[in-house]
């Protein structure tokens, strides 16, 4: 039966049905390479040999290797031949030295929160990172901490906390890595005020891909700290980092309503430009329901907001909203699943953002917990599709709007979340392969558009089809993306050009003349 006669074949009341693999799987979409080739294992019989000879414990059997075989996205699936787990940056110095006389590949992970692939293993050697997972030192005079590369940041705050410090950004699911949270940028709430993650970085102990155990700073072999913060992984692994910290202070956080993504992003803009609060962002609920957060570190900045600022806000308050949004459905009765769904997911959402046992006065007493259990609790699953766009000040409003739409055209509930980044002028030359823009200037904003595919089933082609309609908007409006890599590589030269990329595979040659290390993410 060709596809013309599937296409004509009508259920008894006349409409055509749904297809079972995907809505539009029979348009003809180019079919993604979504993994790799896999490393077909030359030479690794005497890699494994060399391995065991330099003390270095290799893990090759299923129960080790099955551990790894996806990522956080689902969707990308590949099996290393062995696993280290990294326990110092000598035994890594070793292993990558080795590797290169082998050209056997080296893909590095930490907490596997990639989405596109980026830290699955398709043949050679998985290095998992948390091995290393020991805070060396705090200064409570100097505000900084000495930690390896492979802590998760939930750990390290718990550390800090026992000393009444804080990490200054971190991601909002904090069962990510420092080291990989540092090479891909890291994105908080108070991003529009502190910068990014790696914009907290003051200096780094990388293992380069020959083995070289190097410390790198802004003073200090300089190139090299610039290739690796926002590297994506391909200029050297990161084993330690000195990183700045803060006092300890909880946070009070107010919610504001809208139901236009335009004013949102307007006023979420507008708030960070004049530094009126301490931790911004957009949490929507499609386009229906959507949350302007603002949250303050002390009394005296939030009643000077409430009482100056507050009223030039365009959102609503939850009684306001809630009255309105109700009054909206009670004239679309045919859109009663959908009111529903708000409801249901507001029901379920924000007890889990501000839980009682971590309130305390009104104040969360800890973000670290509360974000990072919601954002895994609410928006994890078996695949997790995340595409985003990271604009300047000028295109990000269109950039929303035109994601937003392109949501709405492949699934029926999804959420966006939106946060600024203040960018840290003096450190410009990170950013050049990276996600932020190359026209940003002041503050870049990114927003990831996420389906809720509530255990759904979808063909890996409309997946895809779908985060190409994204990464389509960043090309016709010239802007960046959060995540470099993986599955979307195919888009790095139409996003970065052909100079930039040139001029970093260049770089890449020369300091890894096997190309082993977390290949096939960029390069």
């Amino acid at each position: 039966m060709d596809t013309q006669n599937i296409k004509d074949i009508k259920d008894p009341l006349g409409a055509i049905p749904p297809c079972p693999v995907a809505p539009d799987a029979l348009h003809g979409i180019p079919r993604q390479q979504t993994n790799p080739k896999r490393w077909q294992g030359e030479q690794w019989q005497p890699f494994a040999a060399a391995l065991q000879q330099a003390g270095i414990e290799l893990r090759t059997t299923q129960s080790n290797t099955g551990t790894y075989v996806t990522d956080a996205g689902g969707l990308a699936y590949g099996m290393p031949h062995g696993v280290v787990i990294a326990r110092s940056a000598t035994q890594i110095a070793t292993l990558m030295q080795l590797a290169q006389h082998h050209h056997v590949p080296v893909t590095t992970r930490g907490g596997g929160l990639t989405t596109e692939g980026e830290s699955v293993a398709f043949g050679g050697i998985l290095l998992d990172m948390t091995g290393m997972s020991h805070v060396r030192h705090i200064d409570k005079e100097a505000l900084t901490v000495r930690t390896e590369g492979g802590i998760f940041w939930h750990l390290l705050a718990e550390v800090l906390r026992r000393e009444g410090l804080d990490y200054l950004s971190a991601p909002l699911n904090l069962t990510s890595s420092v080291g990989g949270t540092l090479g891909v940028g890291g994105i908080d709430v108070n991003s529009s005020k502190l910068g990014c993650s790696a914009d907290q970085a003051i200096a780094l102990q990388v293992v380069t891909p020959t083995g070289e155990i190097v410390e790198c700073s802004d003073e200090e072999n300089a190139e090299l700290f610039q290739r690796v913060i926002l590297g994506y992984g391909q200029f050297g692994i990161i084993t330690e980092a000195t990183l700045r910290i803060r006092r300890y202070t909880p946070l009070r956080m107010h919610y504001f309503y809208y139901s236009s993504l335009r004013d949102t992003v307007e006023d979420l803009m507008r708030i960070d430009k004049a530094q009126l609060c301490d931790y911004s962002g957009i949490l929507t609920m499609m386009d229906k329901a959507i949350t302007l957060l603002v949250a303050f570190d002390s009394d005296e900045r939030e009643e000077e907001f409430l009482k100056q600022h507050r009223k030039t806000l365009r959102g609503y308050g939850e009684l306001p909203f809630a009255l309105r949004t109700a009054a909206y459905y009670a004239l679309r009765p045919w859109r009663f699943k959908e009111a529903f769904y708000l409801y249901r997911r507001k029901r379920e959402l924000f007890p889990d953002l501000q839980p009682a046992h971590h309130m305390q006065g009104g104040q969360m007493l800890d973000r670290t917990v509360v974000f990072s259990r919601a954002v895994w609790k609410h928006w994890g699953g078996r695949q997790m599709v995340i595409p985003d766009l990271a604009s300047s000040v000028d295109k990000f409003v269109e950039s929303v709007e035109r994601g937003n739409a392109v949501c709405k055209k492949y699934f029926p509930h999804y959420t966006l979340y939106c946060v600024g980044i203040k960018l840290q002028e003096e450190h410009k030359p990170h950013y050049e392969l990276s996600c932020i823009p190359p026209d940003a200037t002041g503050w870049a904003y990114g927003c990831e558009f996420e389906p809720m595919l509530d255990n759904g089933t979808y063909s890996r082609d409309q997946l895809q089809s779908f985060k190409n309609d994204i990464y389509d908007i960043g090309v016709d409006l010239g802007t960046s993306y959060y995540r470099f890599g993986g599955m979307m590589k195919g888009y790095i030269r139409r996003a970065l050009g052909d100079e930039i990329v040139d001029k970093h595979l260049a770089m890449k040659r020369q300091v890894d003349p096997a190309m082993i290390l977390n290949r096939n993410v960029i390069f």
